[in-house]
């Protein structure tokens, strides 16, 4: 199973694996407070498609078919992932104020959908 939450909010037990989808650190938190198990930055958006998005909207359809090419190289990871969510909950973590159409949402979809 695969949830998605802001880092920002509280941890809690239900999180099960806790794991950082962003390229960037987020800002104004210490990784004591996050309680991230593991920061996948090589899953992120690369710079270049972060930016081109900026969380428009109207680039949602597009951004995550670029972003799901852009996974197309990372298989192993994300079979991992996968596996990991068989057997626990999955937290995957985001920064971004933007719930609705961010990174960990179109991640959890391609992982689904895989």
């Amino acid at each position: 199973m695969f949830k998605i939450k802001r880092v920002y909010d509280p941890v809690s037990a239900d999180d099960g694996k806790r794991i950082l989808v962003d390229r960037l650190w987020p800002r104004g938190i210490n990784k004591e407070k996050a309680q991230i198990h593991e920061w996948l930055k090589e899953i992120a958006p690369s710079h270049e498609l972060r930016k081109w998005y900026s969380h428009d909207p109207a680039k949602w359809a597009e951004f995550k078919k670029r972003y799901k090419q852009e996974l197309a190289g990372e298989t192993e990871v994300l079979k991992r992932i996968k596996a990991q969510a068989r057997n626990q909950a999955v937290t995957l973590l985001f920064s971004t104020k933007e719930l609705e159409h961010n990174n960990a949402v179109a991640l959890k979809d391609i992982l689904n959908q895989s």
